[in-house]
């Protein structure tokens, strides 16, 4: 087989999560380069405006709507109207970094209903889809603290480790129909999301997180989202037919790394 083709994804159809900017948008944007239909769905009318201009100017085929992955029935309705999934990549996702002893339940529960039950509610809805199609993909946006804790990120850490264990489930229960799921773990990522690390302090120095990371990076830098793109694209292709359960990292080496001597 040409290996272009191993990894090409003409007449596929992938719904992207939360994929208005940042990660998902990234990851929505190499699916739609390597050919696929690009489905998408975010939770602000302002956001999808945006992301449909986007995806337009860069030639991507997007459909987006407004749908809140946490409520079933909303997840359902929309995968229903896309008509057929191929490819699922499970991005939405949210952290709050409070201390464990500071924080509510109820925070507690909306960042393990965003980043672990909606995976979990959106693979459930494709799947059914996936076993009469012969077979499917679905890609869950881990993160390093699927391995790793670290302070203020409790509720976080909890549903990326259990969002591990849902991947490696899926790919058990699943596997005998074709479907392969796993797993991309990002590193730190400059996004949005992770901006508040990144500022530059008063005296113009690096913010000290931002320090830190560089510190523990091999590759001395924060990843881009555009980073994901390959591991994304392998991951919703024929090339990866016998990959299932996995979770690939993309993190400049930080897993793999002691870090610096003092």
């Amino acid at each position: 087989m040409n290996i272009t083709e191993l990894f090409s994804l003409k007449g596929k159809t992938a719904l992207v999560t939360g994929a208005a900017y940042g990660i998902g948008f990234a990851i929505a944007e190499a699916l739609g380069s390597a050919g696929a239909e690009i489905a998408f769905c975010c939770r602000s009318e302002e956001h999808l405006k945006t992301a449909l201009e986007g995806y337009s100017a860069r030639g991507i085929s997007a459909r987006g709507s407004i749908c809140d992955v946490t409520d079933e029935k909303q997840a359902v309705k929309m995968v229903n109207e896309i008509g057929g999934v191929d490819i699922l990549v499970n991005n939405a996702g949210i952290i709050k970094r409070i201390p464990m002893t500071e924080m509510s339940a109820e925070d507690f529960r909306e960042v393990v209903d965003t980043d672990l039950t909606a995976p979990f509610i959106c693979s459930k809805a494709v799947i059914p889809g996936m076993i009469k199609r012969g077979g499917g993909k679905i890609i869950n946006i881990c993160s390093m603290m699927s391995e790793l804790g670290r302070e203020t990120v409790s509720a976080y850490a909890s549903a990326k480790g259990g969002l591990k264990m849902l991947t490696k489930n899926i790919a058990s229960e699943y596997g005998r129909f074709n479907i392969q799921c796993n797993g991309i773990g990002p590193g730190y990522i400059a996004t949005p999301q992770t901006a508040p690390l990144r500022e530059i302090q008063p005296d113009g120095s690096r913010h000290p997180f931002d320090r830190f990371i560089i510190s523990k990076t091999p590759a001395e830098r924060w990843g881009e989202p555009n980073d994901l793109a390959g591991a994304a694209v392998f991951l919703a292709s024929r090339a990866s037919d016998f990959v299932n359960g996995q979770i690939l990292y993309v993190d400049g080496g930080i897993l793999a790394y002691i870090g610096k001597q003092p």
